[in-house]
């Protein structure tokens, strides 16, 4: 696979807390030139990044983030936020409490809130794959194909570890057809991201491969 191609599956990402508006207006000038998916950024930068790019580039921001134990209001809240700023995509973190304590139809409800505030926009739902066992991340499959949303995400980058290969084969058995995979964290070569693509990701989320 081309380079030209795999980038066109790209969340071109820059989500450090000490991210400036400069480091993101590179990162939308890259993504534009390069032809990536989207550009991910924090929330605070949604309108204006909205402004520069206009509709050259799809923007991506980050709901919940990263540990997703906020309350289903504020997400919601987060959400509407975004969107009115010009944010056409949402990854939302889930409450991995919710997981471990078994309470699934809360997962769902919160899921269904927040893709129902994205507003007809991409919902992407981050698993956090690194601190589930293989039970749960089946479990969470199962939710997010149920809950209307439009990806399921391996991660944060900010935890533990990211995506590895084992979690995207197992998220392309168990999660329904109109569900798709993306893959992120620690993605740093280029036959990384061409085998997640093979493996069944349709979208990867990484600030490496421009710089690659």
């Amino acid at each position: 696979m081309r380079k030209e191609e795999i980038l066109k599956y790209v969340d071109h990402t820059l989500l450090k807390q000490t991210a400036t508006w400069e480091q993101i207006r590179k990162l939308c000038e890259e993504g534009m030139e390069y032809h990536t998916a989207s550009v991910c950024i924090p929330p605070c930068f949604v309108k204006r990044a909205k402004e520069y790019v206009k509709d050259k580039l799809p923007i991506c921001t980050v709901i919940g983030f990263p540990n997703g134990y906020m309350t289903t209001k504020i997400k919601v809240a987060e959400t509407e936020d975004a969107v009115e700023n010009g944010a056409d995509e949402i990854d939302m973190v889930i409450h991995l409490g919710m997981v471990k304590e078994g309470r699934y139809q809360d997962i769902l409800d919160e899921i269904r809130q927040i893709k129902k505030a994205c507003k007809g926009k991409i919902l992407k739902v981050i698993i956090e794959t690194c601190l589930l066992t293989e039970d749960e991340k089946i479990k969470m499959c199962e939710i997010v194909t149920e809950s209307g949303a439009d990806y399921i995400k391996t991660s944060t980058g900010f935890s533990t570890a990211g995506a590895t290969f084992d979690d995207v084969e197992l998220m392309k058995k168990y999660v329904g057809k109109n569900i798709k995979i993306k893959a992120a964290g620690g993605i740093s070569s280029l036959e990384d991201a061409e085998r997640f693509l093979k493996l069944g990701a349709q979208r990867l989320g990484t600030s490496r491969f421009i710089a690659l």
